[in-house]
């Protein structure tokens, strides 16, 4: 079994910081993809950020400049520092990770419980 392990989620204050981290554990080969996305109540969810396992990184336009993706593969663990935070990043923040697991060709696709990100104003 494979599970996706969110942290670092809270409230904080426009303009203020946060890290969340996602630390895989369970049985796998690799770890091909990495990511974050959100989802704010009555809202679709969305992506935030992604990373390849070669470290190659994506942004939402709307968060470009304030959060940085990484990952360290040693720890299978991705993070994503949150700066300048604003009242419209409230959302639930998920975990997502392509895993290579035994006796499956290709990589599945796994998600996080969540974390609850609040932005007061």
């Amino acid at each position: 079994q494979v599970q996706l392990v969110e942290s670092g989620g809270g409230l904080v204050q426009a303009g203020g910081s946060l890290r969340l981290s996602c630390a895989a554990s369970g049985s796998f080969f690799s770890i091909n993809y990495m990511g974050w996305y959100r989802q704010a109540p009555g809202k679709q969810r969305d992506l935030v950020a992604d990373i390849s396992l070669g470290g190659n990184t994506n942004y939402a336009d709307s968060v470009k400049g304030r959060f940085t993706i990484s990952r360290d593969n040693a720890k299978n663990t991705v993070y994503l520092q949150m700066s300048s935070l604003k009242p419209e990043d409230t959302a639930v923040y998920y975990c997502n990770a392509g895993i290579k697991r035994p006796r499956y060709s290709s990589s599945l696709d796994y998600w996080g419980q969540g974390t609850q990100v609040t932005v007061s104003s």
